[in-house]
């Protein structure tokens, strides 16, 4: 792994290795549905806890020192998330139209999905995961937050058969199954049970993902592939394979806040602006 990343990222690789065994801060997600950042950070005062107002992305809350879930007011009535800087970007970047027909490929723990129906009640999502236990996270998570109800199918998007109905979605998110080398901070095990030969595996699922994504999609619509990755191989090297051999794919570029530019995507790597490393890849699929 220290290998890859020093290949990847030669004049960042010591600060990616000393973010990554430095213990990260608490970022929180404010429910837009339910509060505000300004009268939440108050909330959090009136606790003694004290939280920076960031000036993106909108939703977000930053706390330098973590705090017990039970500290945080409103937390099971669905005011409030932990999720990182990093992953809440995803919703900015795939920026699905106001009450688009959206697919969230690998749902759970179901942040991600959950913010985008705080910022847009009228979506209409399915989200998939091929783990059942895992979906039932999903649904619990969008049950505290008070949020809709959406399509839940313990499935693999690539076999369609079974919860497809056959109408192309407006919107994908694929935040594809990857190595998990951009939250090593967060998840130390990574160190330790991570294989070189789980790469190679990884690889082959992100492009079938992809693929079988892809053709859920509409023309005009749009894909965001993301990971939480910081190796170039299951990031800007993937998109470019796809993009090559897709040809009515197009990537739409991504500004600095997202990260450095990485191919036809933007990486943000361990530490960044107090983040998790993170890639995003907006494709658009050209109309027919």
């Amino acid at each position: 792994m220290r290998e890859r990343i020093e290949t990847d990222w030669p004049g960042e690789a010591a600060r990616i290795f000393a973010a990554s065994a430095t213990a990260a801060p608490a970022w929180l997600r404010v429910n837009a549905q339910r509060a505000d950042r300004e009268g939440y950070r108050a909330r959090l005062a009136a606790r003694g806890v004290e939280a920076e107002l960031p000036a993106w992305p909108a939703d977000a809350l930053l706390l330098r020192t973590p705090v017990p879930v039970a500290q945080l007011p409103g937390f099971e009535d669905g005011d409030v998330s932990i999720q990182d800087l990093s992953a809440q970007a995803v919703a900015d970047a795939l920026s699905a139209p106001a009450g688009a027909r959206v697919l969230d490929a690998c749902a759970a723990p179901g942040g991600k999905a959950a913010h985008l129906l705080e910022r847009d009640p009228a979506l209409r999502l399915t989200a998939l995961d091929v783990d059942p236990q895992r979906l039932q996270r999903v649904a619990d998570t969008l049950g505290r937050l008070r949020l809709p109800t959406v399509a839940l199918h313990a499935a693999d998007a690539r076999v369609t058969d079974g919860w497809w109905d056959g109408h192309a979605f407006d919107a994908v998110l694929l935040d594809a199954p990857c190595s998990a080398t951009g939250v090593v901070r967060r998840q130390p095990d990574i160190l330790l049970h991570r294989r070189p030969q789980d790469l190679d595996a990884l690889l082959a699922l992100q492009s079938q993902l992809l693929d079988a994504c892809w053709r859920l999609l509409a023309p005009g619509g749009v894909l965001l592939y993301a990971t939480c990755s910081i190796l170039a191989a299951e990031n800007a090297r993937q998109v470019d394979a796809f993009l090559a051999r897709t040809p009515d794919a197009r990537a739409e570029p991504l500004d600095a806040r997202f990260g450095r530019v990485a191919g036809a995507g933007r990486q943000r790597l361990p530490g960044d602006a107090d983040g998790d490393g993170f890639f995003y890849a907006r494709l658009r699929r050209t109309a027919a």
